[in-house]
């Protein structure tokens, strides 16, 4: 008997005000939704649509998966045309959805927008669904290649959604098959856009526990700066062996579903969050008004509210950049690979990092994929994967001779995820 324990997670990030995100996890049902439209009710779309499909959070007969999930989602459209008729100031709302609904091994699929399902299969990540954005139709038909992709501007333009639109919902559909020992992990732009395919492959095998494991994902996305919504829906697939098993958590609703969907990012005064007080201006200190008031002990408690808050500003910057000097970086230096402490960022005059080990691979010996890929610095959050970086970038000389010498110096920039393609599976149906 299979099924499927679960986990979701979802953080604003450090840079947007509200949570357009949402998502939700059971025993049968997986939905990942990115709302779009910003002010423009991104938040109202992801909201409606995870709600809708919540309504069919329950076992159904193998073939009526699809239909169930299409119709729930036309359902969805419906709503959000009769919302914009009312509230035209909501026009352009709309939100992308990934959803999983489960009934015994069998798994039906639908799939809209740029969020992505990645499948963690027998230690290997694979990128299940296709991005429904400008640019993948332009790899499709030769004009981008994979690596121009990753940092072409228009890489966030969506072609497809779920939005205040006439007729059937238009969302690619499969039918895949759940083997015990799979892990599925649904997710916004949020993470893959500052978290590399490697690293979220590398987390996914190392933290057995879904709630560690999905915590250590938004820290890594919260680490690379966090300039979107974060929001991700793990579920393990288990095999009970024919017992019946009391997992089940009931329903998890987070992001702008959620009843707590305008808490702050988990960043908060930690020393990711004080990243930000280091890039964003200073907050505005108590003004003291000395000259209308010629009280002591007034003017002694105002002085003193002055000394705390600038205290507590610089006890923020201070941890803020104890943070960035655990943080590395691979790029180049002098043509050569290096890697660089701290991130890719200054502050006026002063540079958030330095040179920590320059190779001995020089630039010129790379594939071109290689020496695309280094054009924005790769940023990793330990020494340790860091090195793995080099190590890999060393089998992608042209003469494929692996290289790494080291020695020490300085420089600067960030972060990139690379996608995989999608994978048909074995016993996945289109």
């Amino acid at each position: 008997m299979i099924r499927f324990e679960y986990a979701a997670f979802s953080d604003v990030g450090l840079i947007r005000k509200s949570n357009q995100d949402a998502g939700y996890a059971s025993s049968h049902l997986l939905v990942l939704a990115d709302g779009m439209g910003g002010a423009a009710g991104g938040d109202v779309a992801s909201s409606v649509v995870v709600g809708n499909l919540a309504q069919v959070d329950d076992s159904h007969q193998a073939e009526d998966l699809l239909p169930l999930l299409k119709e729930q989602l036309t359902r969805s459209q419906e709503q959000l045309l009769h919302i914009v008729e009312q509230e035209p100031e909501l026009s352009g709302l709309g939100t992308t959805c990934i959803a999983i609904l489960r009934t015994g091994n069998k798994l039906g699929m639908v799939h809209v927008g740029d969020s992505r399902a990645y499948l963690l299969r027998h230690h290997k990540l694979t990128q299940i669904t296709r991005d429904h954005t400008l640019v993948q139709y332009l790899v499709d038909h030769g004009e981008l290649t994979p690596e121009e992709a990753l940092h072409h501007p228009k890489r966030h333009v969506i072609m497809r959604n779920i939005g205040a639109n006439e007729g059937p919902a238009d969302v690619d559909t499969s039918v895949r098959e759940a083997l015990p020992g799979d892990r599925w992990l649904l997710t916004s732009d949020g993470l893959f856009d500052v978290v590399s395919d490697e690293t979220i492959e590398y987390t996914l095998q190392t933290y057995p526990d879904l709630d560690t494991c999905g915590e250590r994902l938004i820290e890594l996305a919260l680490a690379g700066g966090a300039p979107d919504n974060v929001t991700l829906v793990l579920a393990d697939v288990v095999d009970d062996a024919g017992t019946s098993s009391s997992y089940d958590r009931g329903p998890i609703v987070v992001g702008s579903a959620a009843i707590d969907h305008t808490k702050p990012t988990r960043a908060g005064l930690s020393a990711a969050g004080q990243l930000v007080a280091l890039t964003n201006p200073l907050p505005v200190l108590p003004e003291l008004d000395i000259q209308h008031d010629h009280s002591p002990r007034r003017w002694i408690a105002r002085l003193a509210v002055f000394f705390l808050a600038l205290l507590t500003i610089t006890g923020g910057l201070g941890a803020g950049y104890y943070w960035t000097q655990t943080q590395y970086y691979v790029s180049l230096e002098d043509n050569k690979v290096a890697i660089f402490k701290g991130i890719p960022q200054s502050i006026g005059p002063f540079d958030l990092s330095e040179v920590y080990e320059v190779t001995t691979i020089h630039v010129s010996q790379l594939t071109p994929i290689a020496q695309n890929r280094l054009t924005i610095p790769i940023t990793r959050s330990s020494l340790s994967e860091a090195r793995k970086v080099v190590h890999d970038l060393s089998a992608q000389t042209i003469d494929a001779s692996p290289q790494a010498g080291q020695q020490s110096q300085e420089g600067k920039q960030s972060p990139a995820g690379q996608p995989t393609s999608p994978s048909q599976l074995p016993g996945d149906q289109p």
